[in-house]
């Protein structure tokens, strides 16, 4: 081959593979845009912090049964983070690989998912944060937050036990997850309160996790330490007040009547525990977020301006009306 067949050649190989890189390039997926499954259905990510206990499962059942009535539209992929931020991290990376067209995160703590919110943010997925809140700016990191005021739940448990005791109680709180913003917002709003009550104190705080066994533990080993001085229980969740209630049980105490219970969720279990006379009060917080989510996803979708922050508005259970509603309670 001589010097002119060889250029001509090499020129002809070039333009080739420069072509080729081009149609790769072209044929690249546009992450946060019309992206779609098989189907032609859009493809939605739903990060669940965990499946553990009523009040979630309940959440993930209305995310699915939405997303149900809207199966002419979308297709959702639901991952369980099993109670670890770092796996939610890693859970929601997942999504944004697969490409898929907007998140829904339920967030396990306040701050830590960083990560998983930037990750998104660079993929130009647009997230929807459910029932918590995450460190972050809406309508830079996330578009908006769908939750209940957990500051207003913990001043309302704190109001109807203050007229109950005459502003006199010795409380013994058991917190939520550490770190969780509804953790933290549901001590402050009980706190704020109870500083209007100078004979209310709150004599014992400790996290039980949200969960029936460990606020049973947690309450076994304040009633050992501090025993006829609790006067009232203020616990974060339903599960944790029913697992105190099981612990003062035990100890030959009496639930609802020698000491006040006052929670927050408006569970089917909670509500049967004030029929019962086992439990006084209860604050819900309505787990029911799917057509919430999926609404406020359309308006996002179809260019709507969204507001930073969405309040879902929550009832009070006690026993004038737990009854009442105990037949469509989760």
């Amino acid at each position: 081959m001589n010097n002119k067949a060889r250029k001509y050649l090499a020129v002809i190989i070039t333009t080739a593979f420069g072509v080729m890189l081009f149609a790769l390039g072209g044929c690249k997926k546009e992450r946060g845009g019309s992206v779609a499954g098989g189907n032609g259905k859009m493809v939605v990510g739903f990060s669940q912090m965990e499946n553990d206990g009523p009040w979630r499962i309940a959440e993930t059942n209305s995310m699915k049964s939405e997303a149900g009535k809207l199966a002419d539209k979308f297709e959702l992929v639901i991952t369980d983070a099993q109670g670890q931020t770092s796996k939610q991290v890693s859970d929601v990376e997942d999504l944004v690989s697969r490409g898929v067209r907007a998140i829904f995160l339920a967030p396990r703590e306040l701050n830590g998912l960083e990560p998983a919110l930037q990750a998104a943010k660079e993929a130009n997925i647009p997230v929807i944060l459910v029932d918590r809140e995450a460190a972050g700016t809406p309508g830079v990191d996330f578009v908006t937050v769908l939750k209940s005021d957990f500051i207003e739940q913990g001043r309302r448990a704190a109001q109807w036990l203050a007229q109950q005791t005459n502003g006199k109680a010795n409380i013994v709180e058991l917190t939520g997850t550490t770190g969780a913003s509804v953790s933290q917002d549901r001590q402050q709003g009980f706190a704020d309160e109870i500083t209007k009550h100078p004979e209310m104190k709150i004599i014992a705080s400790q996290t039980g996790n949200f969960n029936r066994a460990e606020g049973q533990k947690v309450m076994q080993n304040i009633i050992q330490s501090l025993g006829q001085q609790i006067t009232a229980v203020y616990a974060h969740n339903d599960e944790m007040a029913i697992g105190a209630i099981q612990a003062l049980k035990s100890a030959g105490m009496k639930p609802g009547k020698d000491i006040l219970i006052v929670s927050v969720d408006g569970e089917k279990a909670a509500l049967q525990a004030i029929i019962d006379g086992d439990m006084n009060a209860t604050v819900e917080s309505n787990p029911r977020f799917g057509p919430l989510a999926f609404e406020t996803l359309q308006k996002f979708l179809n260019g709507e301006k969204v507001p930073p922050k969405i309040i879902l508005p929550d009832r009070f259970f006690d026993a004038s009306n737990a009854r009442q509603y105990l037949d469509e309670a989760y």
